[in-house]
């Protein structure tokens, strides 16, 4: 009976958010632990155990789980040493136990003060650990920043294939087939990836309707053939601003080096042929109003700069002040961190009133406090289920507070903002006002867009900006288009295997590839 021992650590920042992450700022479980924190949740973790139960040979060894509550500004460097210690220390738990194979679900857009690339260094110690010969196959985010050592210490990886992401399920359900595949002699992973110097945003990267889903569905067609065994396109996150920032194209077959190479090859070219069409239009904050003012129905107002899924700080008020120094005369529903703003609502009690400022509490250089009098609607301790996938999300002590027309949830911590979870849970429902701010680039057409008037993508600051050239990168490497336009691009092809005796073989570049 194969022995599988199954991790994971995923967490996604934005390095451009002054705030950083702390250990704090994870869900940690170890052990049997591990099984329970993903019962009745649609994760990789679950899919994984899903398809090792019904082979019915697989032992399952759980050994540690780090899942941040959201997205967050880099790792202080301490606690990602505390966080790889106890990763490892179960890892060692376990290293005489005859462990046949390692599945690891992880993100990819990790970032500490002390490691800028933590799922590699992760999967780095676990080889010196487990040792070269035992398979191990990663799971990742397409918006993971894919680099070298990733590729050079895992067998495989896996990206999801859904934007807005709902396909983590079956990409830990891919994820384990495929070690299966490896451990029962039938397959023998070859990788090939091409490192593209582009960084998209944008309506296009949602695959069921966006140019970025012809790729996927060209994956697909790819893991499909006899020969496939996984392909799928690493868009990056642009907000991790580490070295080997970037996209890649990826096709993993089953030994076939010719043809893994030759897709991973055509989807970079194609890729690189639309990148311009993968950015995202946008709008300034006097326009939104203009149109706002104007429109008959509910308006979406994107803030997608502050988008707290993508590592922002939550604490924008860009757009809550625009429409107030505008005059806007509608109804709006924002969400908003403010830790001290939550603190007054709480001494004053439900039906109180409060003089606080809103926004700016954590990333004040970019917002400027706004001084509001406002009524307490509504307090509760921030615990929201996720209408996306069931599971918990924690916004710390949270406070409606109604301003004049605004109805605004004020959370002490950020939380999670791709779906109406926030809302709904604090009693209020978007189609009851005229315009609603949602700080997520892209939300599941059901919560917002299919019944919505109008959805307007907002140029305003923050730290997951879309205007990507206004974030001020210094660490990735250059060129990189969009922040120098006329970037060009020579593919170059990176082949990664292990061989027979399960040691790395040197990453081969196969060159300029005309």
């Amino acid at each position: 009976m194969p022995r599988i021992l199954v991790a994971e650590c995923k967490q996604e920042v934005s390095t451009f958010n002054p705030v950083p992450s702390h250990l704090s700022d994870f869900r940690l479980a170890d052990y049997a632990e591990l099984l329970l924190a993903h019962q009745g949740v649609a994760s990789e973790v679950t899919g994984a155990l899903d398809v090792f139960r019904h082979d019915g040979s697989v032992e399952v060894v759980p050994a540690f789980s780090a899942r941040s509550v959201t997205s967050g500004g880099v790792l202080n460097g301490g606690d990602f040493d505390e966080l790889a210690r106890s990763f490892l220390a179960a890892l060692e738990h376990h290293q005489n136990d005859g462990l046949d194979g390692v599945l690891f679900c992880l993100h990819g857009a990790m970032a500490a003060s002390n490691e800028e690339d933590p799922e590699g260094y992760l999967l780095a110690r676990t080889r010196k650990i487990l040792g070269e010969e035992i398979p191990i196959v990663v799971s990742l985010d397409l918006h993971g920043v894919l680099t070298d050592r990733m590729l050079e210490h895992a067998d495989a990886v896996v990206p999801y294939h859904t934007y807005p992401h709902v396909d983590f399920y079956e990409t830990g359900a891919r994820a384990a087939r495929v070690l299966l595949a490896v451990l029962l002699g039938e397959a023998r992973p070859v990788t090939a990836r091409v490192a593209i110097p582009a960084l998209v945003r944008g309506d296009e990267l949602i695959t069921e309707t966006g140019l970025l889903g012809e790729f996927i569905r060209e994956a697909q067609r790819i893991e499909a053939d006899e020969r496939g065994l996984l392909a799928g396109m690493f868009i990056g996150n642009p907000f991790t601003d580490v070295p080997e920032l970037g996209s890649s194209s990826v096709v993993v077959t089953d030994g076939d080096e010719e043809l893994a190479h030759r897709e991973a090859l055509e989807l970079a070219r194609r890729f690189w042929e639309v990148r311009e069409r993968l950015q995202a239009p946008l709008i300034g904050l006097e326009q939104m109003v203009e149109q706002a003012k104007a429109a008959t129905g509910t308006v979406i107002l994107t803030d997608a700069a502050d988008a707290t899924s993508s590592g922002a700080s939550g604490d924008s008020n860009s757009i809550i002040r625009a429409l107030h120094e505008a005059d806007y005369e509608g109804r709006v529903l924002a969400p908003v961190v403010d830790p001290p703003a939550v603190r007054a609502a709480l001494s004053a009690g439900v039906g109180g009133e409060v003089d606080v400022t809103i926004g700016g509490a954590l990333d004040p250089k970019r917002f400027t406090p706004l001084p509001i009098t406002a009524r307490v609607r509504m307090l509760s301790d921030g615990d929201v289920l996720s209408e996306s996938h069931g599971d918990t999300w924690h916004g710390g002590p949270t406070a409606v507070l109604e301003w004049q027309k605004m109805t605004l949830v004020v959370t002490s911590r950020p939380v999670s903002l791709y779906d109406r979870s926030l809302f709904l849970g604090h009693g209020q429902d978007p189609r009851a006002f005229d315009a609603v701010v949602v700080k997520s680039p892209h939300c599941q057409p059901q919560f917002f867009t299919q019944w919505a008037q109008l959805v307007l993508n907002v140029d305003a600051p923050g730290s997951t900006s879309a205007n990507l050239p206004s974030l001020g990168h210094t660490r990735c490497r250059r060129p990189m288009y969009p922040l120098e336009p006329d970037t060009s691009f020579q593919p170059q092809v990176q082949v990664f295997r292990r061989s027979r005796s399960g040691r790395p073989d040197s990453p081969a570049a196969d060159g300029l590839i005309k």
